[in-house]
């Protein structure tokens, strides 16, 4: 399953057929979600049932996660689900959130099939930024609140009729919970940035605009179910972790606030556990932690971007190189020695007439698009025959 191409969420349907029973409760589903990092607002894995036909970014990742999420609470609410019916459950629940509207480029695009929408309207809720540029020198580009969709999709299942204010107090108390608990230790760099994702990710309210005399406490437990109180416990452990800096196990405001949610000690200290099990297995993929410059971030966001392209083109390179001997002989040499200004001139114009026969390789075309091709360069060895390279190891 490819969430970059269209038809993707069809084929969600299709591949969720056979896996209807894959979890037999919310709190199941919210495990799971959690052990992928979309809970946290950090997409690094998706659900099993769904096989990685190719390599995915965050971004890709999110689109799964989010849609698993929302079927799943669906299909916990109905025993038989109809997959047309939760793609119309899901189009009237955003139009009842007021996120529904598509750009009149999109809808001149997309085609009449609920499903065509439904992949337009998701994608604007995983980006934060429909600049590419922007998306380009940000490694931060999908929304970190997420999950706030998922239980507010349970809670209009469940018949709340003021679905969008029912979503900004959620938002509410979430930037609260986050600014308190920022506010109750030490903080440092990656504080402030997960502070400023979150700020970014906010749909229903502004942060400006908030009043953060720690009110909200008075309504944790007689307002929300014990799901909701989950996601907020897990935002606050969120914010306190911090790497190796303190004691952060024993935050008095996390076991006070944690108390306030209705939980007991061992309960926090779970959630604890697990906000510090996912980081030490993700602490280097995690992009909002990577305290990297502009240049570095821009060759690494362009790095992943070039490697996806080239891994999912493969097949049709390999035709292409194939017929081109010259460009192979110049491509090899250059895995083992520097080319000549004349040779990278050379390999530069036969690259860009490749190129032009493989339409999502048009990055490299544009203006510009030549810096990209060490990155390229960097990648041609896995499509070239193992006699090119001595060195090669087939992993």
């Amino acid at each position: 399953m490819n969430p970059s191409a269209t038809g993707w969420i069809d084929k969600f349907g299709y591949l969720v057929k056979d896996n209807n029973d894959y979890f037999n409760s919310f709190e199941e589903l919210y495990a799971l979600l959690k052990s992928t990092g979309f809970v946290y607002g950090i997409n690094l894995d998706i659900p099993p049932f769904i096989i990685k036909e190719v390599p995915l970014s965050e971004d890709e990742k999110a689109k799964i996660n989010l849609i698993t999420a929302l079927y799943f609470t669906y299909k916990l609410k109905n025993n038989e689900p109809n997959f047309e019916a939760f793609l119309g459950h899901i189009f009237k629940f955003y139009k009842d959130l007021g996120i529904n509207r598509i750009s009149f480029l999109n809808k001149f695009l997309t085609g009449k099939k609920t499903s065509s929408k439904l992949e337009n309207l998701l994608n604007s809720r995983i980006y934060l930024e429909d600049n590419v540029i922007s998306k380009t020198f940000n490694n931060i580009i999908t929304n970190s609140l997420l999950f706030i969709d998922v239980l507010s999709f349970k809670r209009y299942l469940e018949g709340e009729t003021s679905i969008k204010e029912y979503a900004q107090r959620l938002e509410h108390v979430t930037i609260n919970i986050t600014y308190h608990t920022l506010n109750s230790k030490e903080k440092n760099k990656n504080d402030e940035k997960l502070a400023q994702l979150f700020a970014s990710s906010l749909t229903f309210i502004e942060s400006e605009k908030q009043n953060f005399d720690g009110s909200y406490r008075n309504d944790l437990v007689s307002k929300y179910s014990t799901s909701e109180n989950r996601y907020f416990l897990d935002v606050a452990c969120l914010t306190v972790w911090e790497d190796q800096s303190l004691d952060y196990t024993e935050s008095e405001f996390i076991f006070g606030i944690g108390k306030d949610l209705g939980f007991d000690k061992n309960e926090i200290a779970n959630s604890l556990q697990d906000v510090t099990r996912f980081f030490n297995l993700n602490v280097h993929k995690i992009p909002h932690l990577k305290d990297h410059n502009l240049a570095v971030q821009f060759y690494d966001s362009m790095s992943k971007i070039v490697n996806k392209l080239i891994l999912r083109n493969s097949k049709r390179l390999q035709k292409e190189l194939s017929e081109s001997k010259e460009l192979v002989t110049l491509l090899s040499k250059s895995t083992i020695k520097d080319l000549s200004p004349e040779e990278k001139k050379k390999v530069q114009n036969q690259l860009v007439d490749i190129f032009k026969s493989i339409p999502s390789l048009a990055i490299f075309i544009l203006p510009g698009g030549a810096v990209l091709l060490p990155i390229f360069i960097k990648l041609i060895p896995k499509l070239l025959p193992s006699s090119f390279d001595d060195n090669r190891v087939d992993e």
